[in-house]
């Protein structure tokens, strides 16, 4: 299922940098430097890492756990999440005023998400609409 790939490239991601970020707030565990924090109002990065880890990583897992045991409105939960994380992106490209690569790697998995939770909420909308109808 892809949006079962692109969730744990999403939460091993989050939990990598949220973490990293937290125990390190001045950037240095992953190369990012203090500069960027110039048009925030976050002085390091100990704040946008828990954000990072709580938006990206703990909740990422929630819905991961969700999908895996296909419960209802897991789609929702996938479009949710989706939302997030292109929220995260859209938010940290206004805010440094830089765009790198991998904003738009994980930009593109926001997208897809969101896309694949309205289709998957879709389509358990429509299997719950045809039970019914039996």
């Amino acid at each position: 299922m892809a949006s079962v790939v692109l969730l744990l490239f999403n939460l091993i991601g989050a939990f990598y940098g949220g973490i990293n970020l937290i125990l390190h707030p001045d950037g240095s565990s992953i190369a990012l430097s203090l500069a960027l924090l110039k048009y925030t109002p976050f002085n390091d990065y100990l704040i946008p890492g828990v954000i990072l880890l709580s938006t990206n990583g703990i909740f990422c897992t929630f819905v991961l756990l969700k999908v895996l045991q296909s419960s209802k409105n897991y789609g929702r939960l996938v479009l949710v999440q989706g939302m997030l994380l292109s929220g995260w992106i859209i938010v940290q490209i206004l805010l440094i005023r830089t765009i790198f690569f991998l904003h738009f790697i994980l930009g593109g998995i926001g997208i897809c998400l969101i896309a694949l939770g309205w289709m998957q909420h879709t389509f358990q909308k429509n299997i719950h609409i045809k039970l019914q109808d039996k």
